[in-house]
């Protein structure tokens, strides 16, 4: 290879985060249209008009790294394949409007399985009315590769950041958390029991939601609409696709903020609680750490907590005030964030 075996830098030194800190520094943005580059859920480019932007973003997903066709359907692999790009557009209070799709499979596929794998694609594009517009496909040596890019729009003045929290804000998110990582809990001990046994019948008797909420979630699109209608602009935003404890860490990072947040204000469905208690799992580390739940977190200010409480069933707020240069998060352990 071409580098200096004496003067190495190994990535898990840096983790993923730090890696894309670390390309950032190396970028320049060269054209007055790049309103926002790397650094939040999707970039912001400036339309013709003054008033519009257009929002992109990118997402790829490998086989053995982020799905497993063992257990994972190709027809619901196709739908999380779009889905999680869609919530990023949504992360920014924007609406997506077209998809490209790239493509990376071997001859191991036949064309029915491709079909299958874009038939839940279009699905997708069907649900939440969305153009798949083009991409490419190519052979692949390391099993199936999925690229996708999400294209949306927003006006300029409703774009979410993630770097506009204040102080005493609320901290809320749209859904119950952990429910995801626990579906896959529950997927890899069947895969292990079917491959010791394969005679043996998978054993997902009373967690349906828990499957669902892994391999085919949904992206939040109606909490941009009840925002909309209630006339409130969350300061900042992010989707949960690391877990609570990664995506508040980049809010408050990146505004320049600290946060408290409290065990039992943070929502967690029945069924996760159980099943964590069954693995012998903290379902609040679950919670924060898990991922792949795909809510939105988001800030607001205080004045705006009864407009969403009137129009909510689910009391969304979970954790409690942001506050300037604090740098301790309160759950079970007190953790510093540097």
């Amino acid at each position: 290879m071409f580098e200096n075996a004496n003067n190495r830098t190994e990535l898990g030194s840096l983790g993923e985060f730090g890696l894309i800190r670390h390309l950032e520094n190396a970028v320049e943005i060269k054209n007055k249209e790049t309103l926002k580059g790397i650094g939040d859920d999707a970039a912001v480019i400036c339309l013709d008009s003054e008033e519009n932007v257009q929002l992109i973003t990118t997402d790829m997903l490998l086989e053995g790294v982020h799905f497993d066709l063992v257990y994972c359907p190709l027809k619901h692999l196709g739908y999380k394949s779009v889905v999680v790009n869609l919530s990023d557009i949504y992360a920014m209070n924007g609406i997506p409007k077209q998809i490209v799709v790239g493509i990376g499979l071997s001859n191991r596929f036949s064309l029915e399985a491709i079909e299958e794998l874009y038939s839940g694609m279009l699905l997708a594009c069907k649900h939440y009315g969305v153009d798949l517009i083009g991409g490419d496909t190519t052979s692949s040596r390391s099993g199936l590769v999925i690229s996708i890019t999400a294209i949306g729009t927003a006006k300029k003045s409703d774009v979410v950041y993630r770097n506009g929290a204040q102080e005493n804000d609320l901290i809320c998110v749209s859904g119950d958390l952990g429910a995801a990582y626990l579906g896959l809990q529950l997927l890899n001990r069947e895969k292990k029991v079917f491959l010791d046994s394969p005679g043996v019948q998978p054993d997902f008797q009373g967690n349906d939601y828990l499957l669902e909420r892994q391999l085919k979630p949904e992206a939040r699109k109606e909490i941009i609409e009840i925002l909309k209608k209630t006339g409130v602009k969350p300061t900042a935003m992010i989707d949960i696709s690391d877990g609570l404890a990664s995506e508040i860490m980049h809010i408050c990072t990146q505004s320049d903020k600290g946060c408290t947040i409290y065990e039992a204000k943070i929502p967690i469905d029945e069924k996760t609680y159980n099943l964590a208690r069954e693995f012998h799992l903290d379902p609040t580390v679950c919670a924060m750490n898990g991922g792949e739940d795909y809510e939105l977190l988001f800030t607001i200010n205080q004045k705006d907590f009864e407009k969403l409480t009137a129009k909510l069933t689910y009391l969304l707020s979970v954790t409690s005030l942001l506050r300037k240069k604090v740098i301790t998060c309160s759950i079970n352990l007190t953790v510093k964030w540097h």
